[in-house]
């Protein structure tokens, strides 16, 4: 939970202080901090109503937060470890280096999604909850499943077919980065596409009559 509370701008050494306390001194919405909160914790919990009441603004504003965590550190570290993965194994491990450069085509499909959210999806959304109409054409189809699955892909790679000596712990720790990149996505793609996708096409249907 550390690094998602991390992007809301609230760190550790809070002391004793309640959440509201903490939220407040944070220009925070309480109620929006828990609501992420307990769907990050708990994959079956994901009230739609709550969040569809929170503005498109705010929930681009952690979307935002989200995406620059990917691109600053989970994807960096995750690509550093699987280096160094490679570079202590034996040198008799082929798949891993295989492996490795599949991560890295996964690692260019998010940036390339985060890419487009800055570019064209966030500003023409915060645009349109403004009264502005869109500048271009907006692609408004359902998000694919195609990360989730790569990344669910990767992590059966290392069950599977991962052979040779390595280090343990390097393993372990790249298995363990996999994992929660995964589950941090498949949270990230629910917001996207039964919230702000829903958000998208009602505010786009204002500009279409």
């Amino acid at each position: 939970m550390i690094p998602v509370i991390n992007r809301f701008g609230i760190y550790l050494g809070t002391g004793d202080s309640s959440i509201e306390a903490v939220c407040r001194n944070h220009g925070l919405d309480t109620e929006f901090f828990l609501t992420i909160l307990n769907t990050f914790i708990n994959e079956s919990y994901f009230p739609e109503e709550t969040l569809m009441s929170f503005s498109a603004h705010e929930i681009i504003s952690y979307l935002i937060k989200t995406n620059n965590y990917y691109t600053k550190f989970q994807l960096h570290n995750i690509q550093r470890h699987f280096k160094l993965l490679l570079s202590s194994s034996d040198g008799n491990n082929n798949n891993l280096e295989l492996m490795l450069r599949f991560f890295e085509g996964l690692k260019n499909d998010i940036v390339k999604r985060i890419d487009s959210d800055t570019a064209q999806w966030f500003p023409a959304i915060i645009a349109m909850e403004n009264g502005q109409a869109p500048s271009a054409p907006l692609c408004l189809d359902d998000e694919s499943t195609t990360i989730e699955d790569k990344l669910s892909d990767l992590k059966n790679m290392f069950i599977m077919h991962l052979s040779g000596q390595y280090d343990l712990n390097l393993c372990y720790g790249v298995i363990v980065a996999i994992i929660t990149l995964e589950k941090d996505i498949r949270q990230n793609n629910r917001i996207r596409n039964r919230i702000l996708l829903p958000i998208s096409r009602s505010l786009l249907s204002q500009f279409d009559k």
